[in-house]
């Protein structure tokens, strides 16, 4: 479940010439380990290549990449940093960074970035650079991110009539087109969104409402999420989406692909998936209710903080994330999208023919929703997906459910 890979660029090591008995000294270069789930097992060799020209630039440094599937990469961090093998650096999603950042794993990169004349911290997109930091501590660096769009299937919306979604669509024309594709046949649904804790939240801010106050207060069971709950519910019950048993073991990517769905609510990771579709496709930003809001999954990088070779990690991390190098390596590879600002990095992403409005991906980090974060994260998406579950099976109101809800997020913050 662990793979470890040495990578060592040939001719990287500087010769130092020194007068010491007419001998030559070579310098060895320094060699730190990367940890890294996002790469494996589709991207190493882009990793490679980024390396590369990292090591072609650094000749002091060398990385050595060590790889583990999502499933498995966090128990193993979690058991090196407890028996004092961190890696040097290493990748963290957004969920687990507040963690890992709370339990002092993490170096304080403030110095290092300050003390850095070649990085302009403006090259990154401001709220993916604020998202990994901790009360004005910067402990890493965003690496790329990815979000979720409306996809929609233009051959149905032909076929009955129906004007295409666009990128300020509401949750009432979303709706409505869901209504009339659903009432067109036996064999089509109108829409699917996941009905669960990643899709309840951003719901929830898309109607005004925060999982927590600004003092810090649980709100989940407030009015505006209350009724962002129930409107996913309504689509379930009113036959306008698929319920699991009605999906009879399909996916819902799936179930778009094969045109039993007029709209999916998914990520930018489908694009490749949909490419094979026998019907014409694109997206549109995903529509809000009194606001806007897209979900924002975002990958960082971060400095081990007993690791005696933070300024190399750190340099490491600086290029890959933050170089035009590695940032068109990543975008040419379809391998997420760097958190950077620089549009003429994504022409090519932006050229390609499907979906042609690629430029919703950009236009969705206006809005940009991040999942609420404790330190006990995988309690509190357990218990609200309980909950979740209770409301969907008719068990508990929407307002029933999120109160006791709120009452266990309570419990867990102590």
């Amino acid at each position: 479940m662990f793979s470890k890979r040495k990578l060592f660029a040939t001719g990287m090591a500087v010769a130092l010439t020194a007068a010491v008995s007419g001998a030559t000294v070579a310098q060895e270069p320094t060699t730190i380990r990367y940890f890294t789930f996002s790469a494996a097992p589709d991207y190493l060799d882009e990793l490679d290549q980024m390396i590369a020209v990292f090591e072609e630039q650094n000749p002091d440094i060398q990385v050595e990449v060590e790889s583990a599937p999502f499933a498995d990469y966090f128990t193993l961090l979690q058991t090196q940093v407890a028996g004092g093998d961190a890696p040097d650096a290493f990748e963290l999603n957004f969920e687990n960074f507040v963690t890992f950042a709370n339990k002092g794993t993490l170096a304080d990169l403030g110095p290092m970035i300050e003390a850095d004349s070649d990085l302009d911290t403006s090259a990154y997109y401001q709220k993916a650079f604020d998202a990994f930091s901790v009360d004005g501590t910067q402990y890493g660096l965003p690496e790329s991110y990815s979000t979720v769009l409306l996809f929609y299937n233009q051959d149905v919306f032909d076929e009955l009539g129906l004007e295409y979604p666009t990128d300020d669509w509401t949750w009432d024309d979303e709706r409505a087109a869901a209504e009339a594709i659903a009432a067109s046949g036996d064999d089509i649904w109108g829409h699917f969104a996941g009905v669960h804790f990643w899709e309840f939240y951003k719901a929830a801010a898309q109607n005004g409402c925060d999982f927590f106050g600004a003092d810090g207060a649980v709100t989940v069971n407030d009015a505006g999420c209350v009724e962002a709950l129930q409107f996913m519910i309504d689509y379930v019950n009113d036959g306008v989406q698929p319920s699991a048993a009605e999906m009879g073991g399909v996916s819902d990517g799936d179930m778009f692909a094969n045109g039993e769905l007029g709209m999916i609510t998914t990520g930018t990771w489908m694009f490749p998936t949909f490419e094979s579709a026998d019907f014409d496709w694109d997206v549109v930003v995903e529509p809000g209710n009194v606001q806007g809001g897209s979900h924002f999954f975002a990958e960082g990088v971060g400095v081990s903080s007993t690791s005696d070779k933070q300024d190399a990690a750190y340099r490491w991390l600086r290029f890959f994330t933050s170089s035009d190098e590695a940032a068109q390596i990543r975008v040419d590879a379809a391998w997420a999208l760097p958190t950077l600002t620089d549009e003429t990095l994504f022409e090519s992403y932006l050229a390609a023919e499907q979906p042609a409005n690629r430029e919703a991906v950009l236009k969705s980090l206006e809005n940009v929703v991040v999942p609420p974060v404790i330190e006990r994260q995988a309690e509190m998406q357990d218990a609200l997906n309980a909950q979740i579950e209770f409301a969907l099976a008719g068990e508990k109101s929407a307002q029933e459910a999120l109160d006791e809800a709120a009452a266990e997020i309570e419990a867990l913050l102590g």
